[in-house]
This record gives structure tokens, sequence and C-alpha cells, in this order.
């Protein structure tokens, strides 16, 4: 058994507030959850920041392949949003034998 992390740095376009980033952030989280069932996505950092965000992606698999494509899936959804800019994006992968 695999585990996976994807952990997001963003840049968010013309926001201004928390609450505008909320409805920046929302919708995206909701996008992963919407297009990969299988994985655990929250908003995990820069909380007190209104134009950045961290994202954080978890996924369990049976295979280091499958974990992988899922996570580098859910970076390619995130990079492709017109209103966010993607400034890092950080992959680890766990084994239960670690």
């Amino acid at each position: 058994m695999y585990f996976g992390t994807l952990s997001l740095d963003v840049l968010l376009g013309d926001v201004r507030s928390l609450k505008q980033k909320r409805a920046v952030v929302r919708p995206l989280v909701a996008a992963l959850r919407r297009a990969y069932p299988s994985v655990a996505v929250a908003e995990a950092g820069h909380l007190d920041l209104h134009r950045r965000a961290e994202i954080g992606v978890a996924v369990v698999s049976a295979t280091a392949d499958n974990a992988i494509h899922v996570l580098t899936q859910c970076e390619q959804l995130v990079a492709k949003r017109p209103e966010i800019e993607l400034l890092s994006a950080r992959q680890r992968l766990f084994a239960d034998s670690d």
C-alpha cells in the first residue's frame, strides 16, 4: 500500500480579501474532489493571507505508479486554472513499510 501527498502553493489572482479568497479556493477544492473522488483535499496553509493558498491532496493506492499518476493529474488540473498561478508543487510518496 502506498500513501501519496501533494502540496500546492498557489498565488491567487485579483483577490483583495479573505472572503474573495474563499470564493476562489472552495470551487478549486470542490473541482479536485469531483474529478478525483478517491483523494482527500483541503486548504492546508497560508490561511491568513488573502492572495496565497496552500492546497493539500492525499491519496492511498495499491501501487506507487497509480498514486503518482493521480497526484500528477491533480497538479495539472490546478495548473490549468486561469485565475491561479501555481508557485510550487511537492509530491511525496510513502510505502506502508516506511
